[in-house]
């Protein structure tokens, strides 16, 4: 099965391709789509739309995970994160895809054991699990990679809860 990985943003959107059989997880590609600062939100949400839809089409995912949204300090910054991860649910729904979606803390718990694991630690996690040679750059991608990670090890226990 290929699992696609989110890390939603406005101005970076990482995402990681992964393959999952037999227990092992087998990275595809991973990397970030950008759009650039000062292009008029519009304009950047087309963009975005436009990069999942060939994402989509390109890797044919069989199963998405996308962060959930967690807003911190700057509510200007996460109104516009929203905007861009409901663009990217968009565009999955149009694909025919019914993306699950994980908190931060789920993704730490799946990944590295501790919902409070530090940046560091599961950006190692997922290099180890992956059998990366070295740490999955830029930070986005290494988030998306560990979301589709996360999503490995839950799918079955959504498929028995019925979610």
């Amino acid at each position: 099965m290929t699992i696609l990985g989110i890390d939603p943003g406005y101005g970076t959107i990482g995402y990681g391709v992964v393959r999952f059989e037999n227990f092992k997880f087998t990275p595809v590609q991973y990397g970030a789509a950008t759009t650039k600062a000062g292009m008029p939100m519009h304009l950047r949400l087309c963009e975005i739309y436009e990069d999942i839809s060939t994402l989509v089409d390109t890797f044919h995912p069989d199963e998405v995970a996308i962060e959930e949204l967690f807003f911190s300090k700057n509510i200007t910054t996460g109104i516009q994160v929203a905007q861009a991860r409901g663009v990217i649910l968009l565009a999955l729904a149009q694909k025919g895809l019914h993306p699950v979606s994980y908190t931060p803390n789920q993704v730490k718990m799946a990944v590295v054991g501790y919902g409070n694991a530090e940046k560091k630690q599961m950006m190692e996690m997922t290099k180890s699990i992956l059998h990366l040679t070295k740490l999955p750059r830029p930070d986005d991608a290494a988030d998306a990679l560990a979301l589709a990670i996360c999503h490995g090890h839950s799918r079955n226990a959504i498929r028995y809860e019925g979610i």
